[in-house]
């Protein structure tokens, strides 16, 4: 990957990325910012919403910009400074994204950039849209991230050890809770 300087950049450059949604990349999402809004977990609530199956997180949607800008336009180095956002249609399992990014403005003189974001469905339906101001790396990045799985080797080697701690967390908790109740029967019943 290749990060581009501000001096490479022109208005009007342009850069996208396709993906395809899937039940796992969602359950993933979900897990790891805890949104567990049941429209984007639960098909049997969400069959009952006006989407009438599952949705994708608008949030999951515009972090495909995100992956543009981090690994396409600018790229490796950039920093995200803001972003405005407008989802117009639902995305749904299985539907195939096209995040896009457009050069509207470069300013050499403050290291910035003013960039159109949308984000399309395989049908050529926008379900996003916003614009993004981004400063790109001062000089070219050339980047390589390592391919023998090293990093997810040890992520996967440490999870057990976070299950283990979650699990041993939630039982002191609930300890904790037993006793507080049983001190509690032990007062009678009116003690506060």
């Amino acid at each position: 990957m290749i990060g581009l300087s501000i001096d490479a950049i022109q208005v009007g450059d342009r850069a996208e990325i396709v993906r395809q949604v899937t039940g796992d990349d969602i359950a993933g999402f979900v897990e790891a910012v805890g949104d567990y809004n049941p429209v984007h977990s639960d098909p049997e609530y969400a069959a009952a919403t006006s989407f009438g199956e599952p949705i994708a997180p608008g949030i999951w949607t515009a972090g495909l910009i995100s992956a543009v800008i981090g690994t396409r336009l600018p790229g490796p180095g950039a920093i995200y400074l803001s972003q405005s956002l407008k989802f117009l249609r639902p995305v749904k399992f299985n539907d195939t994204i096209t995040a896009r990014v457009e050069v509207l403005e470069a300013h050499r003189e403050k290291n910035r950039m003013r960039l159109q974001t949308t984000c399309a469905n395989q049908h050529g339906e926008v379900v996003l849209t916003g614009e993004a101001i981004v400063m790109p790396p001062k000089r070219r990045v050339v980047y390589e991230p390592a391919r023998d799985g090293a990093g997810w080797i040890a992520l996967w080697t440490l999870a057990p050890w976070a299950w283990a701690t979650q699990t041993a967390a939630a039982g002191v908790m609930l300890a904790l809770g037993a006793m507080s109740f049983a001190a509690g029967a032990a007062d009678g019943p009116g003690q506060p």
